[in-house]
């Protein structure tokens, strides 16, 4: 068995791997095990971690906003498919309503105004694949 210490996502693993085929090491004295910066072996498996269990929102999903010299940016929460978009450059919206719909790991989730405003740029196409922070729509 070999020993390897690996890092993913910035949370190191110690884990311990046989080798088939090969010859066997002599044992070693244990050491401690310090927490790589980097992985120490990219070919070698990483320990599996817990799934994490997607929780359902239970009101829409309030998308990122911040204020800018432009107005306030609608970024996307995370990353999906554009399926529907509900306004366009130079409509008045309120605070609540659904600006877009983003299709995420099969539920369609509503990107709502987080305040009044006009809408000064829609920033995205329907059917695109958008990441986490790109920008969806722009409000004055």
């Amino acid at each position: 068995m070999k020993k390897f210490n690996i890092s993913v996502n910035g949370k190191a693993y110690e884990v311990e791997v046989e080798e088939i085929g090969g010859v066997p090491e002599a044992p070693r004295a244990p050491r401690a095990a310090a927490a790589p910066s980097a992985p120490s072996a990219p070919s070698a498996p990483s320990a599996p971690s817990a799934p994490s269990a997607p929780s359902a929102p239970s009101a829409p999903v309030a998308p990122a906003a911040t204020a800018t010299a432009g107005g306030t940016i609608v970024e996307s929460p995370m990353p999906g498919t554009v399926l529907d978009i509900k306004v366009a450059a130079g409509d008045t919206v309120k605070n609540g309503d659904v600006l877009l719909i983003l299709e995420a790991m099969k539920m369609e989730n509503e990107i709502v105004a987080m305040e009044d405003g006009k809408v000064v740029s829609v920033n995205v196409t329907k059917g695109a694949s958008v990441n986490a922070g790109d920008v969806l729509v722009v409000l004055g």
